[in-house]
């Protein structure tokens, strides 16, 4: 379900009538920040309506109710179902939401039931980490996604913000780091403080702006943390929504953990 993306008086609907690309190209161009808005329950009722004619049962995985209207808007719209259309927060963002999803689909290949599916993706979506680069939280700040003294406190001259979402599914600090090289091995650091990945479920990488460049480097850098299963990494770009508040030049990645660290994820560590 795409959410809207609009420059001004010009309406688009991300991945469908703007491409990312576009919207990084016209951001850089432009120095333009977009505005999104989340999915209408009307939408939502249109496309469980189509999938409910047809026979099916619905399990809808939400953009984080801490970043977006979206599961709200689809719990509106899931009332008209009765028990066909089960709605799921995420809790989670773009690579982080796309591994949940990979896992639901394994699921419903497995032969799993409605109700099994959404019972395991309401349990283990507590195991679904994000950590993201950034160049700034200039845009996230603008786009009302960030506090002024979160922004500030990560926007030192020189140094590269690390973020995540926390329990309620919100955008936080999680560590910063002086020059690339230095932010690298500490986003991997913070990656293994929370027991590591488990390579049994989903693993995305995602990049925003025109280039993979970056995540490529990383990756290159760091091999030591995909335990050389790089082939089993799904690797995608951030869509025109999310890239609307990270801006170019970020990388994420969206993994099961093993064994999180509470004091980790609990509390930021500048």
């Amino acid at each position: 379900m795409p959410l809207s993306v609009r420059f001004g008086d010009e309406e688009y609907f991300d991945d469908v009538t703007l491409t990312a690309d576009e919207l990084y190209t016209r951001m850089i161009n432009t120095g333009e920040l977009p505005k999104t808005s989340q999915v209408s329950p009307f939408s939502y009722e249109e496309a469980f309506r189509k999938a409910v004619d047809a026979g099916d049962t619905v399990i809808c995985i939400c953009l984080s109710s801490g970043l977006s209207g979206c599961y709200q808007s689809a719990c509106i719209a899931a009332k008209e179902f009765g028990g066909k259309v089960s709605v799921i927060d995420s809790l989670n963002a773009c690579a982080s939401q796309y591994v949940l999803v990979r896992y639901a689909e394994g699921l419903v290949r497995m032969g799993k039931t409605h109700e099994e599916i959404v019972q395991r993706l309401e349990y283990n979506k507590n195991r679904v980490h994000v950590i993201a680069l950034v160049d700034t939280l200039e845009y996230a700040y603008k786009g009302g996604r960030l506090s002024r003294a979160t922004k500030v406190a990560g926007s030192l001259l020189h140094v590269k913000p690390i973020i995540t979402a926390d329990e309620t599914g919100k955008v936080k600090i999680l560590g910063k780091a002086r020059g690339q090289k230095k932010a690298f091995s500490l986003f991997t650091e913070l990656v293994e403080k929370t027991g590591g990945i488990d390579f049994s479920k989903p693993v995305c990488m995602a990049y925003s702006g025109l280039s993979d460049a970056n995540m490529l480097e990383f990756m290159a850098q760091e091999a030591s943390l995909f335990e050389g299963k790089e082939d089993k990494v799904y690797k995608m770009q951030f869509g025109a929504t999310i890239g609307t508040y990270s801006g170019p030049g970020a990388f994420a990645i969206g993994y099961f953990h093993k064994k999180p660290d509470p004091n980790l994820l609990s509390t930021p560590q500048i």
